[in-house]
């Protein structure tokens, strides 16, 4: 049964949904954007009647307690620290790290700043932060797919955009790929005050990020080939970047929202990984 969680940090108050006996092997579930933690709701179900005690929290700006106003408390650094705080606060020592979309963005930064603790990395749609710095500056293709960046980073413009009549910017981006009522569910946390600029504030502090280093963790990285955001140039690269076990995986005739699309496939990939890696 999924449940719901309050986790407090020094940052403020993280929402979280979470399912799977204490005692379970430790998971974490990192959302991307525009969704939140309900985007894992298979998985959680999943992974919870496994044997496993999994979290997933809605991440700096998507928790109403944890939404600062600076741009620059959306630095990497901070939602790095954020995965280590709540991993903290449940007195998890070591665990697996899974995120999509910008939660893949954190969670590849995490696994490479804290090896001691990430016992296992499962990355979705987002390739290595260092392979896609590199497409999108030497490959036509993946700088096309980032044009969206730019808009997003406008302040107020972005937000009027995206809220325009009904939110029918903000609905497009999901290209009818997830159930309706999911949308609508996103849609509603995105009209609430402030929720959508702290949203967007990811993607205006993306450049006071420094490199991420290679992943010497076990890796998993997830990718399918009708994702508009991530071309294959990244995906491929990024096993430049792991020095650890690595296992790719490409689904095919499926989009970038991967774990809503296709959940049982997804679920079945990190369960082979996470079996594989018990260390």
């Amino acid at each position: 049964m999924i449940e719901a969680l309050e986790i407090p940090t020094a940052a403020g108050t993280f929402d979280a949904l979470a399912c799977g006996s204490s005692g379970g092997r430790e998971v974490m579930l990192l959302h991307g954007f525009p969704e939140s933690a309900i985007q894992w709701e298979f998985q959680l179900g999943a992974l919870g009647n496994g044997g496993c005690r999994v979290v997933a929290p809605d991440q700096r700006g998507y928790s109403p307690g944890v939404r600062p106003e600076r741009v620059e408390a959306y630095r990497l650094e901070e939602f790095v620290g954020d995965v280590a705080a709540i991993a903290d606060e449940l007195g998890w020592q070591c665990f697996d790290l899974v995120g999509h979309d910008l939660g893949g963005y954190v969670a590849w930064a995490a696994a490479a700043a804290f090896p001691a603790r990430v016992r296992t990395l499962t990355a979705i749609s987002t390739p290595h932060p260092a392979a896609f710095l590199r497409a999108i500056t030497e490959d036509e293709d993946q700088a096309q797919r980032s044009q969206y960046f730019e808009m997003l980073r406008r302040p107020r413009v972005a937000e009027r955009i995206l809220l325009a009549d009904n939110a029918a910017a903000l609905r497009k981006i999901f290209d009818w790929k997830i159930p309706e009522e999911r949308v609508e569910d996103y849609v509603h946390r995105f009209t609430q005050p402030a929720a959508l600029t702290a949203a967007l504030n990811w993607y205006r502090a993306m450049h006071l990020a420094g490199p991420t280093p290679p992943v010497d963790v076990a890796t998993l990285y997830v990718w399918s080939t009708e994702d508009t955001a991530f071309g294959s140039t990244a995906a491929l690269a990024t096993a430049d970047h792991v020095t650890g076990p690595y296992r790719f995986e490409m689904l095919e005739d499926i989009s970038h929202w991967i774990p809503e699309q296709a959940p049982e496939a997804l679920t079945m990939l990190l369960m082979e990984h996470l079996l594989a890696h018990r260390g």
